[in-house]
């Protein structure tokens, strides 16, 4: 007997995007290139040159002299602001999303500054407890999710997973920074130079050596924020071994660069995942 009644009547089986589409579709995040580590380390010195300026007192090396209180609510109101506009939009636009990590590292450095400046928590404490914290932030995200993949971060829970994960590495690395140049009293260029040779040999573990890239790319993340924030400090001040350029110049000097790159990207659309993978399927990673 024919089935085309059957057939007929059949309804059809919905066809679930790929990851890959869904990725395209809704992936709130940049493609790792050149420029992302560019405009990451620019963003964190201006993280520590931004906070200092508001913060800090023409004494102490800023300009504004507020206070932390007052900045940490100013600069907390806007990067809220701009939390709520980053989890409204439905893809990564890169004014939108570099406008919150500018704003997430001012106030992750002002998170440690009042921990240790205004509660006198030492910075070997602070840095054990952002370690702990970011471990366990890393933990729920992975057993949740069983991803920490960068390309895996869709509008919805990946999101908030991953911008509490940026602000803490922010904390982290202000504590761990200060506490190089600081507490071991390494000076800011040295403990730069120990950074930059930490996160070179990241960089060789991962394209020589082929280790984990999820794995990789989160230390140097995290890195690229001592890494800016103390060359931040050494151009900025003119204590210990600092230039002495002031917060208000080296902060507009970097501000504009990273509108430049900003502008550019946004012209170009270089780092748009799409737009990549279009170009070349399949080749993303993490480091």
């Amino acid at each position: 007997m024919s089935t085309n009644a059957e057939a007929a009547t059949t309804i059809p089986t919905p066809v679930q995007p790929s990851p890959s589409t869904a990725r395209k579709l809704w992936n709130k995040v940049p493609e790792i290139t050149v420029w992302f580590w560019v405009i990451k380390v620019l963003c964190t010195t201006v993280g520590e040159t931004v906070s200092d300026f508001i913060n800090a007192g023409p004494a102490d090396g800023g300009q504004l002299g507020l206070g932390i209180p007052t900045t940490f609510a100013i600069t907390g109101s806007l990067l809220l602001v701009a939390v709520v506009v980053q989890f409204r939009s439905d893809r990564y636009h890169p004014t939108r999303y570099w406008i919150t990590v500018v704003l997430m590292s001012i106030v992750g450095t002002l998170v440690t500054d009042w921990l240790h400046d205004e509660k006198g928590v030492s910075l070997v404490t602070t840095t054990i407890i952002f370690s702990v914290l970011l471990a366990v932030v890393f933990a729920i995200w992975y057993a949740q999710e069983k991803t920490l993949s960068i390309h895996s971060v869709y509008k919805g829970r990946r999101e908030a997973y991953y911008w509490l994960v940026v602000l803490v590495t922010f904390a982290l690395g202000t504590s761990g920074g200060d506490l190089l140049s600081e507490k071991v009293d390494l000076g800011y260029l040295d403990s730069v130079l120990i950074i930059v040779a930490a996160v070179a040999l990241i960089a060789i573990a991962r394209f020589a050596f082929k280790a984990n890239a999820v794995l990789t790319f989160w230390l140097a993340y995290i890195l690229t924020r001592p890494l800016g924030g103390n060359t931040g400090d050494w151009l900025s001040q003119s204590d210990s071994d600092g230039l002495g350029l002031g917060t208000t110049t080296t902060s507009l000097i970097f501000l504009t660069v990273i509108a430049v790159i900003v502008a550019y990207l946004s012209y170009t659309r270089e780092d748009v995942i799409e737009e990549q993978e279009a170009l070349h399927p399949g080749r993303h990673h993490d480091g």
